[in-house]
Order: structure tokens, then C-alpha cells, then sequence
């Protein structure tokens, strides 16, 4: 049974204007951050250009704001997708010249050039997505709207008061059914939201869907496990596709080709993941890129970057789009990331790979009743972002980093008896009373890249990703005192350690030679990359082997005076790179990690602002 939950708004300061309704669009486009990446294509590029690569050092921080929570402890919200202090994700949108984000247990609208709450709205029996945020402009009838999820519930807030919107679902929600924890996509008068369904969550299926921004009402939904009569049905083998968990649309947000109305839907593995002996066949759509009509979600085309995938290695952000101009021709393109280190460059209308893709066979799995897929897709070009494979040379030594660290990791290796039979190694099978086997896959389960994605400067013609090269350990077994044959229950992939790392006074090191840790620059007209540098450092090293890169998820952005901004990294670092050349520029120590993607906006004022969420603080940034 549905529980409804109360809430409460507390209007702190209306908006001068909160009489009128605001215009369809942003006053001065360019000048505010409307959207999750700053436009429906997922560019993570603004024009403003008055911090520049010459003055980006002069950079101080001008005004923060803290997202914890200011409710009782009793008070306050749990579950997956809450804001809870130290775990924020989200970035801020500003409209309007006015800023919208998530906290703990609320939601603001912000003066953007001091921090001042202008609204905030509480919300009670959970907790607001941790991601952000999203704008609705409006209509004739319908004044703006910020749009965003809690759990299972999607709700409408006045954009100028902070007030619900009671013409919105019953009393201002709607129950999606199962949850999503990140940002809508909204345009037009569509919202599509996505679907977290890990093991356990309230609800089940996948499948993204969408909803009239207007009332509410359930526009379509598409099924994110081919049904019968479908494209990609006959990739499940027999009745496997039967209420299949996984293969759900997790993005933290979702990209649009406005002019040809197709919306792309990055879809995850399917559950169980690292056993597939249940699900014989490529499983469509899972670890695929589909694009369907934004009006109706009818299916235009798809791309699976993993066949049956038993990795969980799903392409966790929505591509980035821009076009290419080749020989004289403009192509629409698309830029696909993965955890499991590729990054394919497609035709955004066809789906077809610009640069080639190549079925390339690898290895078996000697798990009984697995079916691992004999070939996997991987691009000719861009060569891969990440570390995919490992040999025995690769293991860090004393003059990578320090005898300690190496000592440790050998012991590592003999302890666990690691292979890796390169890119898609499947998991190890350790017989009973047999000897300790255990694959090392690069990537690991976070990637490779993971949710931030790319970031696309147009005059440059250079997209830009983070990525991580930390290794998974893992095996197969059939647990004693269970059912002992596979084909009566799959068999489940011991905790154990999982990474291929060590830890050297409280921190983690990887185990293979760095860098640990990367931001690179494709260059979209050739597929090669244009650069790459070491994104972090390990300051626990001596002064001269501290810039190993280190641990990523979040995404860049850039602007169009050339520079890059990211965080990311978990050495609590917000950076400043030269987008031609990958030279850091500036760099400013936060008071904890920057796991968000940044952005930037011009201020009231006439001055340009760039900001990233710091674990549990908004922090701003400006020129002098």
C-alpha cells in the first residue's frame, strides 16, 4: 500500500516578479546554466568566456552554502536517493538568473551572486534527489515549474515562490511506481525520468518513462527488456526476458536531439549481473544506447556496447551530442561513454559508428552453465580511455611509488593468484577444495568512465571524459549448503576484497603503475586522442611521484574561452585545465571531495561565476 507522505514549503523571500509569469525561455541564453549540462544535448559548454585561460589563476572562492540538513535527526529522510550531508552529487541550474538546487532535506532557489535563500521548499518522509534539479518554463496557462524526484515520487514546485503546484498530479506528486534519483529531463511539455532498480529496491522494472509537465499525467514508457514482437527479443533466450530485472535508465540525466525529436536512453545490465546462465543470448536492451521519439518513445535505433554482459560495465551517462564536419559534410554525431573503458562515436540519427567498430573475440567463461558472449564491440577509434587490460609488468614498483606500496601489492598478486586474459575477462571459477583463482578485470565496476560524461567545446571540436583506472578482483563459486547445481540457482560472486588496490595510511592505491586517474581530450573530427594528463595526486608521496591521477566520476565542462573545469578526484581538488593543451592552469583545495560536476553561470552582477558541490557545500567561485 502507498503511503503518502506530507510537505511543507516555508517561503523565506518571494521573488520580486513572483506575480508574473516568467518568460518561455532564459532572459540572456548563454548567460545562466538551465539544464544538468547546461543544454539538451548534454554539452557541458558555456559561452561566456570572461574567465579566461590568462586570468582563470586569479580565481578565489566569493560565497558558499551548506547542504546538510536542518531538520531533527528524527526528522530526517533515508533511502537511496536523499542529499543526506556528505554524499551530495548535485549540480545547480540557474535560470533566470536565479539558482535552483537540492539539499538534504529541501529544495532552494538561491540568489546567485551572494547565496541568499530567496524559497526553500521541505520535504518531509524523505529526501530530495542528491543529483539536482529540473525547469519547466511554462505556458500560457502554467507558470514555471522546478520539477524533481524523491524516491518514487516526482514533484512540481512554483519556480518564482517555491510553492507546490496542486494542478500537478494529487496535490503537486505523482507516483512513478519505482524510484529515479537523479534529474528529469524536461521539453516541451515531457518530463522522462528514469528508473533505479538495484536488487531489492521498491518496485522492479526499468523502464524509462515519461509524463505531461503540465498535469502529470504518463505519457509512455518504454520497455527496456525487448517484449515479444520486438526488436531484440530473440536475444533472450527462451522465457529468460520474463519480469527481468536491471537494464534500467540510471543516468543521472538524459540528452535530446531537439531537431530530430529523438531522445537517447542509456541502459544498464541486466540482473543477476555477474552470472548470466539464466539469460542465454546478447539481452537487448541491456548496456545499449536507444534512441526513441521524445513525443511517444517509439524505438528509432539502438547500440549495444556489451553483449550479455556479466561485468556490469553499463554506459552510465547519456551521450553528448555534437556534430562533425568531415570532407565538406556536417555529421551528427554522438559521443557514448562506458564503464568498461570504449568510447563510441556514433551517427546520433542512425546509430551507426562513425569511426568503425569491430567484433573482436575473448575469452571464455569455464563457469558452468555461462554462455559468455564469444565477441564484444569495440572501436576502431577512439582508442580506449582506460586501462583494459593487465600483464604481470604492469604491477607498481618501489620506483613508482614507494617500496611499501609495492611489497604490498605483490603480496596481492601471489596471495590471490590473478589473471587477466585481457579486455572482457570473465570472472574466475574456484572449485570447491580447488586453488584460489581470481580474475583482475580492468575496468573495474566503476569504470573506466562512470556518470559524469562528457563535455564538448564546438570551436575546438574536442570532447573531454574522466576516467579511472582501478582494477576489480573477483570469482565464481557455488556456495556450500546451497543448491549445488548451477542450473537451479545462479551462483553468487563472494564479497571479498574486490578491488585491486591497497591501503597505505588510510588511503587506497592501486596496485598496477599509474596513472590511476585521467582526463582526456578526443578530437571528434579524427576519433584520436588530441591529449591526455594525470587528473589527482597522491600527496602521501614524496613531492616528485605525487602526480599519479586518482579516482573519478564526475564530469568536466568547458567554456568558450578554452577552459576546462573538474573536480572529481577524491585528493578534494577543483581544477582548471587549458582545453588545447591539458595544462592544469589553477588549482583550489576543497574541505572535501567535489564528487559533482561543476558549472557556471553569469551573476547579476555582469560577472561570470563558476561552482561545484563539495560532498556537503555548494562553493563559488569568481574573479577578484
Amino acid at each position: 500500500m502507498l503511503m503518502r507522505w506530507s510537505v511543507s514549503v516555508v517561503i523565506l523571500v518571494l521573488i520580486a516578479q513572483s506575480g508574473r509569469t516568467q518568460p518561455s525561455s532564459t532572459e540572456k541564453p548563454g548567460t545562466d546554466w538551465p539544464m544538468y549540462r547546461h543544454d539538451l544535448a548534454g554539452s557541458g559548454y558555456s559561452p561566456l568566456a570572461q574567465i579566461d585561460t590568462k586570468n582563470v589563476a586569479k580565481l578565489i572562492q566569493v560565497w558558499t552554502y551548506g547542504l546538510q540538513s536542518d531538520a531533527p535527526p528524527a526528522a530526517q529522510g533515508t533511502g537511496r536517493g536523499g542529499a543526506g550531508g556528505p554524499n551530495s552529487e548535485a549540480t545547480p541550474i540557474v535560470v533566470n538568473r536565479v539558482m535552483y538546487l537540492p539539499a538534504a532535506n529541501r529544495v532552494v532557489a538561491l540568489e546567485p551572486d551572494e547565496g541568499k535563500e530567496l524559497w526553500r521548499y521541505t520535504v518531509s518522509g524523505g529526501a530530495p534527489s542528491r543529483r539536482g534539479v529540473a525547469y519547466w518554463s511554462g505556458d500560457g496557462s502554467n507558470r514555471p515549474r522546478i520539477i524533481f524526484t524523491a524516491g518514487r515520487r516526482l514533484i512540481a514546485l512554483d519556480a518564482n515562490s517555491g510553492a507546490i503546484v496542486s494542478s500537478f498530479g494529487s496535490n503537486g506528486e505523482v507516483d512513478m511506481g519505482v524510484p529515479y534519483n537523479s534529474v528529469p529531463l524536461v521539453y516541451k511539455n515531457v518530463v522522462v525520468v528514469g528508473a533505479n532498480t538495484p536488487p531489492g529496491a521498491i518496485g522492479g522494472i526499468g523502464n524509462p518513462r515519461a509524463y505531461d509537465a503540465r498535469t502529470g499525467a504518463k505519457l509512455w514508457e518504454f520497455s527496456s527488456v525487448a517484449q515479444p514482437g520486438t526488436v531484440g527479443h530473440d536475444t533472450w533466450e527462451g522465457d529468460s526476458w520474463k519480469d527481468r530485472l536491471g537494464a534500467n535508465a540510471w543516468p543521472f540525466y538524459f540528452t535530446l536531439d531537439e531537431q530530430r525529436g529523438l531522445v537517447y536512453l542509456p541502459l544498464a545490465s541486466p540482473i543477476p549481473g555477474p552470472y548470466g546462465g539464466d539469460r542465454k543470448g546478447a539481452n537487448l536492451f541491456g548496456n545499449s544506447v536507444v534512441a526513441v521519439d521524445i513525443q511517444t518513445g517509439k524505438y528509432r535505433w539502438h547500440f549495444q556496447t556489451i553483449h550479455h554482459d556479466i561485468w556490469d560495465h553499463d554506459p552510465p551517462a547519456p551521450p553528448g551530442l555534437f556534430d562533425i564536419v568531415r570532407n565538406g559534410r556536417t555529421i551528427p554525431a554522438l559521443a557514448l561513454i562506458t564503464k568498461s573503458g570504449y568510447m563510441y562515436i556514433l551517427n546520433r540519427e542512425t546509430g551507426e559508428p562513425i569511426f568503425g567498430v569491430e567484433e573482436r573475440a575473448v575469452a571464455k567463461s569455464d563457469v558452468p552453465g555461462e554462455f559468455a558472449f564469444a565477441t564484444q564491440p569495440v572501436p576502431v577509434k577512439p582508442p580506449a580511455i582506460a586501462r583494459v587490460a593487465y600483464k604481470p609488468e604492469d604491477l607498481v614498483t618501489a620506483a613508482d611509488t614507494t617500496a611499501e606500496h609495492a611489497a604490498a601489492c605483490k603480496a596481492l598478486v601471489e596471495k590471490d593468484g590473478l589473471y587477466n586474459a585481457g579486455p572482457f575477462t570473465p570472472w574466475a571459477y574456484r572449485t570447491e577444495g580447488g586453488p584460489a583463482k581470481t580474475a583482475l578485470n580492468f575496468p573495474g565496476g566503476l569504470g573506466g568512465a562512470n556518470w559524469g560524461g562528457v563535455a564538448h567545446a564546438p570551436r575546438l571540436g574536442y570532447v573531454f571524459v574522466v576516467t579511472q583506472d582501478v582494477g576489480a578482483l573477483g570469482w565464481m563459486e557455488n556456495r556450500s549448503g546451497s543448491l549445488a547445481t548451477f542450473d537451479k540457482a545462479a551462483p553468487e560472486r563472494p564479497a571479498g576484497r574486490g578491488i585491486f588496490d591497497v591501503r597505505m595510511n588510510g588511503v587506497s592505491w592501486p596496485c598496477q603503475k599509474p596513472p590511476w586517474g585521467r582526463l582526456i581530450a578526443i578530437n571528434t573530427s579524427t576519433g584520436e586522442i588530441a591529449w591526455q594528463v594525470p587528473l589527482g595526486i597522491t600527496e602521501q608521496l614524496p613531492a616528485g611521484k605525487q602526480t599519479t591521477g586518482r579516482p573519478g566520476v564526475a564530469g568536466p565542462i568547458v567554456t568558450a574561452s578554452g577552459v576546462v573545469f573538474v573536480a572529481s578526484t577524491d585528493d578534494n581538488r577543483f581544477r582548471a585545465i587549458d582545453a588545447k593543451t591539458g595544462k592544469e592552469l589553477w588549482v583550489a583545495k576543497l574541505e572535501r571531495r567535489g564528487n559533482a560536476d561543476p558549472m557556471t553561470y553569469q551573476g547579476r552582477n555582469g560577472k561570470q561565476y563558476v561552482a561545484v558541490v563539495a560532498t556537503d557545500t555548494l562553493a563559488v567561485y569568481s574573479l577578484p
